[in-house]
C-alpha cells in the first residue's frame, strides 16, 4: 500500500475522534512499558534460582549519564540486602508479587486502550453510513438508473463493515503495534546492538513475503463485494416480483440463477479466506524461524566470551524479541484487512463521489406565492444520447388544468419530472412566475408542488404518519380533514387502530384504491398551489377509480394542475390537452377541438372506445 493512501485512510475517518485516539495511544504506551518491567523481573529471579550473580554490590548515587546502570546497580544492591535479611525464598515471593502487580498494570492499561477505541469504532461506522444515506437521498433520480438497489444496500452494509475492520486495523497499526515494536527494539538495542542489527537484516525478508499475499487479497475482496451486491440485488428483485415469478412458473429459473450467483460468490470467498487464513501460520512460521536464527547467533556471541550479554540477560532478550512476534503478526493481519477495506472503500466512494447534476445556486432568488403561470420555453431533454423531449413550449396559467396524453414513451412523465427538478433540462428553461427554477432554492420549488403518482408511494408506518409525511405541525383535525376530502376517512376509521394503524411494507395491508387515496390525502394536507397527477387512476378498478376521481376533483379545485392520463375520460374537462408524440407536442386544444382535428388524439379516443 502506498503511504499517502494509508495516511489519508486514517485521517479521513478519525478526525472527529482525536481524544479517543490520544487516550488509546497513551494506554498502549503504558501497557508496553509495564510489560517491559514485568519481563525485567525475570533476570533477578533467574539469578537467584541458579545462583548466577556472585558480584557484591554497594549503594551508589544516581548517575544521570548512566541512569540504566545506576538503577540496575542499586536494584541488585537492594536485592542482596533483602536476601541476606529474609532469605532467597522470601525474595522470590516478593519478586513474584511485583511480577503480578506489573502484569495487572499491563493488562489494565491494555484494556483501557481497547475501551477507548470502542466509541471510535462505532462512531466511524455511524458516520460512514450516515454519509452514504445522506448522499443517496441527495442524489438525483438519474443516478439510480445505473445502480441496482440491492448493490447499493450491499455497499451500505457489507462494504461499510469491511471499512470498519480496515480502519480499526489502521488505528492499531498506528497506536499500538508500532509503539510496542519501537520500544521493544529500543530495549533490544540497549541489551545487544550487534544481535539486534542481525535481526533487522533478517526481518525484511519475512515482511516482503507477507506483502505479496496482501496485494492479491485486495483484488479478491473487491470481486467478492461486487458479487455480494449482485446477490442482494437478485434477492430484492425476487421479493419484489414474487407474484410474477409464481404466475409464470419461473421458480426454477430464478432458483437456478441465484444458485449460480451464490456458487460464484462462494468460490471467490473461499479463495479470499484461504489467503486471509495464510497470514497467521505464515507469520508464526517466519517468527519461529527468526527466533531460531537469533538463538543460534546469540548463542555464538555469548559462547565466544566477548559479549557483555550474560545468560539471564539473553533469556530476557529472547522474551522481548518473542513479544514482538504478536504485534508483528497483528501488523500483518492489519495489512491484509486494510487491503480488503480499501477495496470496499472504492465501492463506497463510487457513491460518495458521485456528482449531482442539479446545480444549486449560491444565492437563490427568494420565492413568492405562486400567482401567475408556469412556462416551458424551448425545452430539450435527454437521459443519455437520444432526445426524450424536443423543443417543448407550454404555458400553464394559474388555476388551469393542463392534460398530457400520448402513447407510452412519448415523454409525458419526463416532462412533469422536470418541473420539480428531479432532472434538469439540457436546453431551454422552465419558469415559475417568470423566474427560472434553476435560480430558486430546490426546497422552495418543490414546496409549491404536490405529486400523486400511478404507484402510491407509502411507507411502513402508521396511516397518520404517511398522511403527514413531509408536512410539519399538522394536527389530528388537519389529518382527518385531509382524509375526508380524499374519501379515505371511512376506511381509515374501520381499521383496527384507525389513524394509528400500521399499513405494512409499501402499504401492502391496503387495497390499491385505499393506497391511492392516502397519497391524495398527503397531497391535500401539504396544500400546494401546483399539483402534478401522473396516471393517478390508471391502475384502479372502476369502483376505486370513482372514489379516487372524486377525491382528485376536490384536490384540483383552485389549484394549477398538470395531469397525465391514459384514460381519456378523466381529462375531458381540462382547460387544455397537449398530445405528445416522440417527445414533441404535436396537438393541443380542448377535447372537442382535438376530436374535430381527426388526428392522434381522436385515434387514442377511438381505441379506448373500442
Amino acid at each position: 500500500m502506498k503511504a499517502p493512501s494509508f495516511i489519508t485512510l486514517v485521517k479521513r475517518f478519525v478526525a472527529g475522534y482525536k481524544t479517543y485516539v490520544g487516550l488509546n495511544f497513551l494506554f498502549n504506551i503504558l501497557s508496553t512499558v509495564f510489560s517491559l518491567f514485568s519481563f525485567a523481573l525475570i533476570i533477578p529471579i533467574l539469578n537467584i534460582l541458579f545462583r548466577i550473580e556472585t558480584q557484591v554490590y554497594t549503594y551508589a548515587p544516581i548517575n544521570w549519564n548512566d541512569l540504566a546502570g545506576s538503577l540496575k546497580n542499586n536494584a541488585y544492591w537492594w536485592m542482596q540486602q533483602f536476601i541476606s535479611e529474609h532469605g532467597g525464598v522470601a525474595t522470590l515471593a516478593l519478586l513474584g508479587g511485583f511480577l503480578v502487580v506489573m502484569t495487572m498494570l499491563k493488562t489494565g492499561s491494555a484494556y483501557l486502550a481497547s475501551y477507548y477505541i470502542i466509541p471510535l469504532r462505532s462512531g466511524v461506522v455511524r458516520d460512514l453510513r450516515q454519509k452514504l444515506y445522506d448522499k443517496i437521498v441527495d442524489l438525483n433520480l438519474g443516478f439510480f438508473h445505473h445502480h441496482k438497489k440491492g448493490d447499493i444496500m450491499s455497499r451500505m452494509t457489507a462494504d461499510v463493515g469491511e471499512v470498519e475492520a480496515s480502519i480499526m486495523s489502521s488505528i492499531e497499526m498506528l497506536t499500538k503495534n508500532p509503539i510496542m515494536i519501537i520500544i521493544y527494539f529500543g530495549v533490544l538495542l540497549w541489551l545487544s546492538w550487534k544481535l539486534t542489527l542481525f535481526v533487522l537484516i533478517v526481518l525484511p525478508f519475512a515482511g516482503t513475503l507477507m506483502g505479496k499475499v496482501g496485494k492479491s487479497l485486495k483484488r479478491k475482496s473487491q470481486l467478492a463485494q461486487t458479487q455480494s451486491g449482485q446477490l442482494l440485488a437478485q434477492i430484492e428483485e425476487t421479493l419484489g416480483g414474487l407474484r410474477v415469478v409464481k404466475a409464470f412458473n419461473a421458480e426454477n429459473d430464478v432458483m437456478r440463477r441465484f444458485d449460480q450467483m451464490n456458487n460464484d460468490l462462494r468460490k471467490t470467498t473461499n479463495s479470499m479466506q484461504r489467503r486471509n487464513m495464510l497470514a497467521h501460520p505464515m507469520s508464526e512460521f517466519l517468527g519461529t524461524a527468526t527466533i531460531a536464527i537469533v538463538l543460534v547467533f546469540g548463542g555464538m556471541v555469548i559462547l565466544d566470551g566477548n559479549s557483555t550479554l550474560d545468560a539471564s540477560s539473553f533469556i530476557y532478550y529472547l522474551i522481548i524479541f518473542y513479544s514482538i512476534i504478536n504485534p508483528a503478526k497483528d501488523l500483518s493481519k492489519a495489512w491484509y484487512s486494510i487491503e480488503k477495506g480499501r477495496a470496499s472503500l472504492e465501492r463506497i466512494d463510487a457513491i460518495l463521489a458521485a456528482s449531482n447534476p442539479l446545480k444549486i445556486v449560491d444565492n437563490p432568488i427568494p420565492i413568492k406565492p405562486f400567482n401567475s403561470k408556469i412556462e416551458f420555453k424551448n425545452v430539450w431533454f435527454k437521459y443519455e444520447d437520444q432526445w426524450v423531449l424536443k423543443n417543448i413550449n407550454l404555458t400553464v396559467e394559474k388555476g388551469k388544468t393542463i392534460a398530457l396524453v400520448g402513447q407510452s414513451g412519448s415523454g409525458k412523465s419526463t416532462l412533469v419530472d422536470l418541473l420539480p427538478r428531479f432532472y434538469d433540462v439540457q436546453q431551454g428553461e422552465i419558469l415559475i412566475d417568470g423566474i427560472n427554477i434553476k435560480d430558486m432554492a430546490l426546497y422552495d420549488v418543490r414546496k409549491q408542488m404536490g405529486n400523486v403518482n400511478q404507484e402510491a408511494i407509502l411507507f411502513n408506518d402508521t396511516i397518520a404518519n404517511n398522511i403527514t409525511f413531509g408536512t410539519k405541525g399538522a394536527t389530528q383535525e388537519d389529518i382527518e380533514s385531509a382524509a375526508k376530502i380524499a374519501n379515505a376517512h371511512d376506511f381509515i376509521v374501520a381499521t383496527e387502530d384507525g389513524y394509528e394503524t400500521n399499513i405494512g411494507d409499501r402499504g401492502e395491508r391496503l387495497s390499491g384504491g385505499q393506497r391511492q387515496r392516502l397519497s391524495i390525502a398527503r397531497a391535500i394536507l401539504k396544500n400546494p398551489p401546483i399539483l402534478i397527477l401522473d396516471e393517478a387512476t390508471s391502475a384502479l378498478d372502476t369502483e376505486s377509480e370513482k372514489l379516487v376521481q372524486g377525491a382528485l376533483e376536490h384536490l384540483m379545485k383552485t389549484r394549477t394542475t398538470i395531469v397525465i392520463a391514459h384514460r381519456l375520460s378523466t381529462i375531458r374537462n381540462a382547460d387544455e390537452i397537449c398530445v405528445l408524440n416522440e417527445g414533441e407536442i404535436v396537438e393541443r386544444g380542448k377535447h372537442d377541438e382535438l376530436i374535430a382535428q381527426n388526428g392522434i388524439y381522436k385515434k387514442l379516443c377511438d381505441m379506448q372506445s373500442f
